[in-house]
This record gives structure tokens, sequence and C-alpha cells, in this order.
């Protein structure tokens, strides 16, 4: 038996380090004569450009996976939600909705939380809806006369806090912020606040469904002319009110901010997938 390495037509090769000078992968490679006795013709052979490609960054499949993280991008999870609330509203009050959007409200606190806005001729419904279990946790209604101001503008806050929020919002003032009681303003979780703050839901570029219902612009659009209405039908002492639309800053008033920094940032406000667990 012949040891490994004596058959005929196999040379060793010796190694290279590989440069950055060095022939690209099309170039040919000789090999090296073998005992200067014998002839040995060169032999040439060439690689092959590999045909399949590996990619890192960026990753195609990111964005669909991020969305399927929250249950309200789930097939059929907002049509349902909407069913259920309008079915809802139309039994208990006998109005119709005028139009339906998936935003995401700015507490007192600085808390995000998902929320399903209805509006009819008469009400603006605000519900805090639970995308997992498909049902309705809160609802609160707001008469249209009663809505006094909107404002649009960007976030400021006072010169101490600690966590700071960039962009824009719409804010709904239906009661004055001096008649809040003192109670309800340092509580995180009081439910007298006499107005709302929104903003778009990050989920608003999923699809084009979502655009729609998550659109600011298209919210407003669609609420200031209700108020007017409702104002205008008003026989109340609010008939006498007019409609303030503003575009200035809109003070979110929070100073350590350390449970919106810790909520906001895992995205405590959502119905959102967080893993398994356990094993």
């Amino acid at each position: 038996m012949s040891a490994i390495g004596s058959f005929e037509g196999f040379h060793p090769v010796p190694l290279k380090q590989e440069e950055e000078d060095q022939p690209s992968e099309t170039d040919h490679l000789s090999l090296e004569e073998g005992n200067p006795g014998k002839d040995s013709a060169p032999r040439q052979m060439s690689r092959q450009p590999s045909v399949t490609k590996s990619t890192l960054c960026p990753n195609p499949y990111h964005r669909s996976y991020v969305s399927r993280k929250y249950f309200v991008t789930r097939p059929g999870a907002i049509d349902t939600a909407l069913e259920d609330l309008k079915s809802h509203v139309t039994d208990t009050s006998g109005e119709t909705i005028q139009g339906s959007w998936l935003l995401t409200e700015i507490d007192h606190w600085n808390n995000e939380k998902e929320k399903i806005v209805l509006v009819t001729d008469k009400t603006l419904f605000i519900c805090k809806y639970d995308f997992i279990m498909l049902s309705c946790v809160q609802l609160q209604r707001i008469p249209l006369s009663a809505v006094y101001c909107i404002c649009l503008g960007k976030f400021v806050f006072p010169g101490m806090s600690l966590d700071k929020r960039q962009g824009e919002g719409l804010r709904i003032s239906w009661g004055s912020v001096k008649e809040q009681s003192l109670l309800s303003r340092w509580n995180p979780w009081s439910t007298e606040v006499p107005y709302a703050t929104f903003v778009e839901h990050p989920m608003k570029y999923s699809n084009e469904k979502f655009l729609e219902i998550c659109k600011l612009s298209g919210f407003t659009s669609k609420l200031v002319p209700a108020i007017q209405k409702a104002h205008k039908n008003s026989t109340g002492p609010e008939s006498k009110k007019e409609l303030m639309v503003l575009t200035e800053p809109i003070l979110i008033e929070t100073y350590t901010g350390l449970m919106s920094f810790i909520g906001n940032r895992n995205k405590l406000g959502y119905s959102l997938a967080r893993g398994s667990i356990g094993f």
C-alpha cells in the first residue's frame, strides 16, 4: 500500500496567506512542479464565483417581525375591536359612529397608552381595549359640547424634567386645569384629568389600513367639525362657547419621569407579545 501523498499527479501545494493585493477569485492558480527529473505539464484550475449570497443588514423581515409583536396587527384583531365597540355604543346610547382611529394617548405622567378613539355626533369615546383577550377594559365618554379647546403643537417639559419626549401631539380639553385637584394631578392612575393628549400609534406604517386609522391629521379633521356642530346644536350652557383651535406647545408636567421611562421603553401601555416565559 502506498503512503498517502505518493499518488501520481498529486503534488503538495504550499499555502500562502491571502492579502488584499492577492489575485481575485477568477485568477488561475498554477501547480508547482514536482520532482525536477520528471516533466510535468502545468495544470490550471479556476475558482467559480459563489452562487449564494448572505446579507446581515438590513433585514427585510425586521419590520414585519416588529409589527407582529403588537396584537393589534394580528389578523382580525382591530376589526373585532371596532365591531364590539360600535355594537356597544349603538346598544347603550343609540348613537352612530362617524369615525374610528387607533392612537396612543400620553397621560399627565407621560405614559403611553394604546387607545381606540370613536367620534359620534354628540360624544367622543376613548377606549382602552385589550387586544389579547379582545375585550374592552375601560370606556370614557366626553360630550363634544363640553370640549372648548383643541391644541396642536410640540411637546415641552419643565426645565428640570429627566424624561422628555420629542415630536408633536394633539390635546383635547373639556375642563379647566386650575380646577383639577392636587390629588388627581399627582395620581398617575387618575381618571379625572380634564384633557386627553394623543400621538400617532407606532404601527401607523405597518400597512395601508393602519396608515389611515392611525393618522392624527385624519382624526383632527373629523373631530373639529363634529365639535363645532355639537356646540351649535347644544341648548345648555355650552351653546355659548366657541371651540378654540390653537397651535402652541403642549406642556407635560413631569419631572423625574421614572415610571414613564421604564414603561414607555418596555411598551407596557400596549398589548404586546412579551416572549415566552418558562422552559
